[in-house]
């Protein structure tokens, strides 16, 4: 199982010398892609213009925008809630940037009471993401949201 607790502590440390969302981010994704068994893709997408837009991230190409509402990215920051989703293919309206992806978590990120980035996690498998795995990213984003600058 992945160690949500050290992940958090350890970008709060790199996060020291920099706090700029865009380092921070480099190195949240990258902690979580090598942490983390089972992903094609870790990332974040970044509230610009109204829409999300691709962020800092680690695997398989990305699309570049999202709008707010669309997808399992769109809808966490319309409902401003982490969407745990079991299977993709049974998500109204899921965007398939990569269809070898098969089940994802998201997590909104705030600054200032308002969401202005998502934290993105994709599997090849159905049904990788639990609720442990929830609540350790949840814990992530605080540890991120307390940390960064934008």
């Amino acid at each position: 199982m992945t160690d949500y607790k050290l992940l958090a502590k350890q970008i709060k440390a790199l996060a020291d010398d920099e706090p700029n969302f865009i380092p921070v981010f480099s190195n949240a994704s990258a902690l979580l892609y090598d942490n983390m068994e089972d992903l094609n893709w870790a990332g974040f997408y970044i509230m610009n213009k109204g829409s999300l837009m691709l962020g800092p991230f680690q695997g398989k190409v990305a699309c570049i925008r999202i709008e707010v509402g669309k997808g399992v990215c769109g809808t966490a920051v319309e409902k401003d809630e982490t969407q745990l989703v079991k299977d993709v293919h049974q998500f109204p309206g899921h965007i398939a940037c990569d269809s070898a992806s098969n089940s994802e978590i998201v997590v909104p990120i705030h600054k200032d009471g308002h969401v202005v980035a998502v934290l993105d996690i994709d599997s090849p498998s159905l049904s990788r993401f639990d609720e442990a795995d929830k609540e350790g990213l949840e814990e992530f984003v605080r540890a991120l949201e307390e940390v960064i600058e934008f």
